[in-house]
């Protein structure tokens, strides 16, 4: 069976290697101990070289088992181990993708030495050309010079690849610190930082982390730490919406870090600098965008609006289209080379939002109830788990090319439609979601509390039973045992329900039990009792765009099922 995820498991790391399901893990971040006399509480940090490495020769072994065949490791460890661990990576079968250089303020004073400011980061792969490297995720690309200092609209929205060298504020870096060395820069946790958590000394920072996380696993993808020290690999993994697993050796650490998770939230934003990508020369003396040309150029976005085919539509129909968007960028790109493609879809946008565009002639057919059913669970956890991840809104990922091409991936992962399904219809269905949930989000807390006075109990089914008894309109909470995962609605809640259950993607999470509401087939009437039960259980795969603004914080008060 194997250890349960979502759970820190107290013990020795090589004991539960070997009793985690072999070929299951995604990602593994190992950060053991260097083996320099650090005093920990329990574990001894001053082994014979010949003891310590035959034991890191175990761990490294039980990690190699443990990853998938596409699974990522790794590993962070201190100058005297560095080369040795390497080695020993490679004869487990691990392939070395880069050696990274974590450079840290706050370096460590050494009375007869420099002090030390570094640990070595190894990226491992288990298999040399299959392995997860998410390249197009905004949050692990950079800004490039011609975005940072030249203003140039021409520039990739979401930056460039990063070099090897990940520095977050280079011109914080001393004289001489090269953005072309294979060095990282961020700070590490000293004691008066907001993200210390005080029972451990060698606590990671958060926004490291989440850039390992976000490139080499996706959501709901399973993050295994052997060696839990203050829980930050887990807590980061949770908040970006990953399964975890963790090791520790302590029993003291291992509540510490318990009480860390339990506090923990999916989607709460990372510990550290909120802007930690900027690593292109300063922009300090670099060129700012005129404001006449910046007018102009809504100028030419609205003569591109007004004549893509023919004029008069509207701006739903240009942006989920792929051929109607292609028409306006290109209209756009022959008037001015001063935009990308997602510069000028978010301009377009920004006028929309500014009631500044024409009113559209020509409107859409409204999407039908029967695709709007079959499309729109897998179109919503899609969005949550790629704004979770990409930390970008819902008009972000539709003006982006690459993020709306990751939302049609996702989209198709987590449903059970036809690969038929063309974008135009993933888009539109996306669209008409967020309306909904804008059109709810103002339900108030007494809204919440009359509706549930009146539904105090709802029936709930295993999900192992035959639902035939729900082959009708409703509303319906999915659960599994880690908590409420989707609100959703449907004119037929049993095939929505298994379509869920047929899906790989869904069986991941391990969805266990059904709360359900029978309704008429209105869908007003399904989607108003869909943001009451969303703001009441505050699932983890709903946008929370359901919420509003001024509920978000809600998700701190949330008790026994009911915001109170």
């Amino acid at each position: 069976m194997g250890l349960t995820i979502n759970r820190l498991h107290q013990g020795d790391c090589v004991e539960l290697l070997g009793k985690v399901a072999p070929e299951s893990i995604d990602l593994v971040f190992a950060d053991p101990p260097f083996n320099i006399g650090y005093e920990y509480d329990v574990y001894e940090d001053r082994r014979e070289e010949d003891d310590y490495i035959s034991w890191c020769r175990k761990w490294i072994d039980g990690i190699y088992r443990a990853l998938k065949s596409d699974g990522t490791f790794w590993l962070a460890i201190g100058d005297e181990y560095a080369a040795e661990l390497k080695i020993e990576a490679k004869r487990a079968g691990f392939t070395c993708r880069s050696w990274v250089i974590w450079y840290y303020t706050f370096g460590v004073n050494c009375t007869n030495g420099f002090s030390r400011s570094h640990t070595h980061i190894f990226h491992f792969v288990k298999h040399p050309k299959k392995f997860t490297f998410n390249r197009l995720n905004p949050q692990i690309r950079v800004k490039s010079a011609r975005q940072l200092v030249y203003a140039d609209g021409r520039a990739n929205p979401i930056g460039r690849l990063p070099d090897n060298t990940w520095i977050t504020r280079p011109q914080d870096a001393p004289w001489g610190f090269s953005p072309s060395h294979d060095t990282w820069f961020f700070s590490r946790v000293a004691g008066t930082f907001k993200e210390r958590e005080g029972f451990h000394g060698c606590q990671m920072p958060e926004q490291l982390l989440a850039r390992i996380i976000r490139a080499s696993s996706n959501p709901n993808d399973t993050v295994l730490d052997p060696f839990g020290g203050s829980g930050t690999t887990l807590c980061v993994a949770k908040k970006l919406g990953r399964q975890w697993m963790g090791f520790e050796l302590s029993e003291e650490y291992a509540e510490r870090i318990r009480e860390r998770m339990d506090s923990t939230q999916v989607g709460e934003s990372i510990d550290g600098f909120e802007d930690p990508l900027l690593s292109a020369p300063t922009t300090a003396e670099g060129k700012i965008r005129r404001k006449p040309l910046e007018s102009q150029l809504q100028d030419v976005v609205r003569e591109a609006f007004a004549s893509t085919a023919g004029g008069g539509h509207c701006i739903e129909a240009i942006l989920c289209d792929p051929e109607l968007n292609q028409e306006f960028v290109d209209l756009c790109s022959a008037k001015s080379k001063e935009g990308s493609t997602f510069s000028w879809n978010r301009r377009l946008l920004d006028l929309h939002h500014a009631d500044e565009l024409p009113k559209p002639e020509k409107q859409l057919n409204p999407i039908t109830d029967e695709l709007f059913d079959t499309l729109c669970y897998a179109c919503e956890v899609a969005w949550r788990l790629l704004s979770l991840d990409y930390h970008q809104s819902l008009d972000d990922i539709l003006c982006s090319p690459e993020s709306s091409k990751e939302f049609e991936r996702i989209a198709h992962l987590y449903g059970n439609f036809s690969k038929t399904v063309q974008t135009v219809d993933l888009k539109r269905t996306v669209w008409k979601l967020r309306q909904t949930a804008i059109e709810h989000s103002s339900l108030t807390k007494k809204d919440v509390q009359t509706w549930t006075k009146a539904h105090r109990k709802l029936p709930t089914a295993k999900l192992s039973e035959d639902l035939w008894h729900l082959a009708v309109p409703g509303v319906y909470i999915l659960s599994s045992n880690e908590g409420v995962l989707l609100v959703s609605e449907s004119l037929d809640m049993r095939q929505q329900i298994e379509s869920i259950l047929k899906n790989e993607a869904w069986q991941k999470i391990q969805p266990s039990e059904v709360t359900f509401l029978p309704t008429t087939g209105d869908l007003a009437e399904r989607s108003r009792i869909k943001g009451i039960l969303i703001r009441r259980e505050l699932p983890l795969l709903n946008t929370p765009d359901w919420l509003g603004p001024s509920t978000l914080q809600d998700r701190t008060e949330h008790s026994n099922g009911v915001v109170e």
